[in-house]
């Protein structure tokens, strides 16, 4: 099987054999063949992840070692987080922009205490690295951890079923990060995710995680879960796809990302600036942008889908939708997109275009379902 995309051969995961074993459906995504979805379905899947834990294969994103003394200001050259504070056994949401402030990638930094370790998105990994390699070689050790698979257990069961496994992590909470065995296998686990739910991603060695990935869908709160499920998921929570919502076209300001941006890295901070794009959304900040992300709401049972233009009263086309579906625990269509920022405060009716009619739609605080993160 190829990618149709590139011509090339689909690569695959260390879990291949096991989702083909369970009966998944097999796309391709990023170059890899992926589980979209398991006979249960991708409205059960969720639900499951929602009620209790679901088991997710991201091994196709990348994992990154950066190593030296110097590795987290070396790294703060190139995004705009405070990287030099973040205390070890934790991490922290980060973004690559370039020189307009356009975002290159979405990723997460942690600090495990002799060095950083990054994950970032699958395809999008190949020129992160190159970026890295372009702009940190000298300054710091840069490690791609190519012989490491990446599993995501979300949920609220979660927590539940990895003290099971390894009593220490009932300790963890939101956004930090250890090592932990798993087991045998030396695992890199941080209480994280991108469902909205509690739940862990854990790096494990390649050649391990097949026997891990068992271990934990033996465990009865357990079930695999799909891409499918893991897109609905995200929207619900009202997070991010890259290459969807977010672009090197898109700055953190237009990306409603402001969060994202550490104070320590904002004008007046003790490390202001000093990342490519940091004099324009220094000024964006400070000015304000003409467009913004948005959570859309339809008033129709119809699906909003990517692409979609978005119009205000009169017909006049005023953004565009970049993500959108059903959202199985709302119970109803919902989507993000881009609007002009004088329509973006929530209760704004606005429409959207669905084969060639004007579905209503309404600007929505995110995320759509309440996020469940176990901060302790």
């Amino acid at each position: 099987m190829s990618d149709t995309s590139s011509g090339q051969p689909l690569l695959h995961t260390p879990l291949h054999a096991l989702h083909l074993e369970l009966g998944a459906r097999m796309v391709p995504f990023a170059g890899y063949d992926m589980p979209v979805q398991y006979p249960a379905g991708i409205i059960k899947e969720h639900t499951h992840t929602r009620t209790r834990a679901g088991l997710f294969d991201v091994s196709h994103m990348g994992q990154i070692r950066l190593g030296g003394p110097d590795a987290a200001a070396a790294l703060e050259s190139l995004v705009p987080v405070d990287v030099v504070g973040l205390p070890a056994g934790t991490q922290r949401y980060a973004l690559f922009t370039n020189a307009a402030g356009g975002i290159l990638d979405d990723l997460m930094v942690a600090n495990l205490g002799d060095s950083l370790f990054l994950v970032v998105n699958a395809a999008c990994k190949a020129q992160d690295i190159a970026h890295l390699r372009t702009h940190l070689a000298g300054r710091c050790g840069i490690e791609v951890l190519e012989d490491r698979a990446l599993l995501a257990l979300q949920g609220p069961a979660a927590g539940a079923v990895l003290a099971r496994l390894a009593p220490e992590t009932a300790k963890m909470v939101f956004m930090t990060i250890a090592r932990v065995q798993l087991h045998g296998a030396d695992c890199i686990v941080s209480r994280s995710g991108y469902t909205g739910e509690d739940g862990f991603e854990i790096s494990v060695p390649a050649d391990q995680a097949e026997a891990l990935a068992r271990l934990l869908l033996s465990q009865p709160e357990v079930q695999p879960v799909g891409l499918g499920a893991r897109d609905s998921l995200r929207l619900e929570a009202g997070l991010c796809l890259y290459g969807h919502d977010l672009d090197p076209a898109t700055t953190p300001v237009e990306g409603s990302l402001l969060w994202a941006l550490s104070r320590e890295r904002r004008p007046g901070g003790a490390r202001a600036g000093g990342y490519p794009g940091a004099d324009l959304i220094q000024r964006q900040i400070a000015e304000g942008v003409a467009r913004r992300r948005v959570g859309l709401l339809p008033r129709e049972r119809v699906p909003v889908r990517e692409g979609a233009d978005v119009v205000d009263a009169d017909g006049r086309v005023v953004g565009t939708v970049t993500s959108g579906g059903f959202g199985p625990t709302l119970g109803a269509p919902v989507a993000m997109g881009y609007v002009e920022t004088a329509l973006a405060t929530p209760g704004t009716r606005l429409g959207a275009i669905v084969r060639g009619k004007t579905v209503p739609v309404d600007v929505a605080k995110m995320p759509f379902v309440p996020q469940r993160y176990y901060r302790g």
